[in-house]
């Protein structure tokens, strides 16, 4: 799925993604600016949670609360080394039947074994952004 969309329309494309991926993993792909996290937040409230949601930068992992699910938003950028996953216990994350949004997946390539859907997203020239979504 490709989509080409402005900032005014990450409800409607966050909408699309929920009816389209096949997992609850997530991992986005994309350089630093091109709203990964804004789509992540949107993604969270289109979801039904009511929490305020940050990027969880120096925290690495966020946890929200969705009814009788949990949802996990990851941002790995600070991440130096496969180590580091291992010492905040990302496999109990990984292995959970709750959403996982992952900001810089790219980190943890090497130990993500399970079905997982990829959302790459780029900046154009005017500042739109295109969005692919790749299930795996």
């Amino acid at each position: 799925m490709k989509i080409y969309y402005g900032v005014d329309e990450v409800e409607y494309i966050a909408k699309q993604l929920i009816k389209n991926v096949k997992t609850k993993t997530l991992l986005f792909y994309g350089d630093m600016g091109v709203g990964k996290t804004t789509l992540i937040k949107t993604i969270v409230k289109v979801l039904g949670c009511d929490d305020v949601v940050s990027s969880p930068t120096f925290s690495i992992v966020n946890e929200y609360i969705l009814n009788e699910e949990k949802i996990y938003h990851f941002d790995l950028y600070r991440i130096n080394d496969v180590e580091e996953i291992y010492n905040f216990g990302i496999e109990d994350y990984l292995d959970s039947e709750y959403w996982k949004l992952i900001e810089w997946p790219e980190k943890i390539e090497p130990i993500l074994y399970d079905d997982f859907d990829v959302i790459e997203i780029s900046l154009d020239s005017k500042n739109n952004r295109n969005l692919i979504l790749n299930n795996k």
